[in-house]
């Protein structure tokens, strides 16, 4: 742990944000630092009037030039402190996987709802009080992303953290997201605490089994995020012609073909991801049918060239904007991939679209979608300037081991809509 005797000082009314226990400063709101803190140092951070609000991790290189580790000045972060927080974190989320001390022994456990899991999301960054750390738990195994010079620094600590977590065999990082470059950080990848990662590593979840690509896969290696919207595919698929764009490793599909669709057709621009798709089919002793390994703009415009329908259409894009400045073409491409979709969606069909981009709200994501289902009605032979007729029957959200603060709206990323066209 480092311990500096730097200070950052506020510009005059900025520390209203703090107060209000927002864990952010940016630089436009940093006056001077005194003292010459290294990349992650912890800072004590002072308003313009000269008083304390609280510690927080230093990084030059970012745009958010100080993350906070506690609002409270006179409590030091010290390694045991930021061990009770990675602690804390995990024990919130024994519910999810089983409570007791089956939450902790690396097998599956049953959870409050009656599913079975033994994967869920322990640390979520600023959102658990751990600014910087991501940490996904699959069995007996931890991946954990570092996305912060605050993070970076505390590696060592963080690593044996997690690693004394019970039933903790492996902690691996995948400290290779884009973010770490706006950081001024170098990508990470490899084991730090305990055994390598096993090569079938699998998660379990509502009785699926789903590979998890630790070393070469997306985020940790699984999208846990979207284990809500698994459960809501699990009730929208029976007897359903279903449409999975952007579909990766094809959780949705194996859900789907699970639950009786009619059929499934899975589209990725990765021949690789579609591979394990295939895999995770196999290992749930599903069919998952059609893959096709194509750009999803391409993909479907030739669709709806074709005049196919279909009754259930998954649309789960990548990040499309990581800021404000990336917003405007964000939305074309959101709008365009929906209109599409539109297009295609059966009479009474549903369509689930999410956005990931956290710089994009719900409402601004809803515009979006209802006017691409407006030109979508308009585009149509034989319809009236009136648009095809859309509604939102439901919302879907990131998942309770991806909380988000009231202070800390930033941390709600995943938005998802439930339409049903006419």
């Amino acid at each position: 742990m480092s311990a500096t005797d730097a200070t950052l000082w506020l510009q005059p009314n900025r520390e209203r944000s703090l107060q209000r226990r927002h864990p952010w400063i940016f630089s436009g709101g940093v006056a001077r630092v005194q003292g010459s803190p290294a990349p992650g140092d912890t800072v004590l951070v002072r308003a313009a009037d000269g008083s304390e609000l609280g510690w927080a991790a230093y990084s030059p290189e970012s745009q958010i030039r100080a993350r906070m580790w506690t609002f409270d000045p006179s409590q030091r972060v010290t390694p045991e402190f930021i061990a009770e927080r990675v602690a804390a974190a995990a024990a919130r989320r024994a519910p999810l996987l089983g409570g007791g001390a089956n939450a902790g022994a690396g097998g599956s456990a049953e959870s409050a709802d009656g599913s079975t899991t033994d994967s869920a999301r322990l640390v979520f960054s600023e959102a658990d009080g751990v600014p910087g750390l991501i940490a996904d738990r699959y069995g007996d195994t931890v991946v954990c992303q570092l996305t912060t010079a605050g993070a970076d620094a505390q590696r060592e600590l963080l690593a044996d953290s997690l690693a004394a977590l019970p039933g903790v065999d492996c902690v691996f990082e995948r400290s290779d997201a884009d973010v770490r470059e706006r950081e001024g950080l170098p990508a990470r990848v490899g084991l730090l605490r305990g055994h390598a990662p096993a090569s079938d590593l699998v998660a379990h979840e509502q009785g699926f089994r789903f590979a998890v690509e630790v070393e070469g896969g997306h985020k940790t290696g699984f999208y846990l995020d979207q284990r809500d919207a698994r459960a809501a595919v699990a009730q929208w698929a029976p007897a359903r012609r279903v449409l999975n764009v952007f579909s990766y490793t094809g959780a949705f599909s194996v859900v789907a073909a699970a639950r009786g669709a009619a059929a499934v057709t899975s589209i990725d621009s990765s021949g690789p991801a579609l591979a394990v798709a295939a895999r995770n089919g196999a290992l749930n002793g599903v069919d998952i049918g059609q893959l096709m390994e194509a750009d999803a703009f391409t993909a479907l415009r030739g669709l709806r060239d074709r005049a196919q329908q279909y009754d259930l259409i998954l649309l789960d894009p990548p990040k499309l904007a990581n800021t404000e400045r990336q917003l405007e073409k964000a939305s074309r491409a959101y709008k365009d991939l929906n209109l599409l979709a539109v297009k295609l969606l059966a009479p009474g069909g549903v369509l689930m679209t999410w956005s990931c981009s956290g710089a994009m709200s719900m409402d601004l994501f809803q515009k979006v979608v209802a006017g691409a289902a407006l030109d979508a009605g308009r585009a149509a032979a034989g319809r009236s300037a009136s648009g095809r007729e859309v509604r939102i029957i439901g919302r879907l959200h990131q998942p309770s081991d991806h909380p988000v603060p009231l202070s800390f709206p930033e941390a709600e990323y995943l938005k998802g809509l439930v339409l049903q066209a006419d």
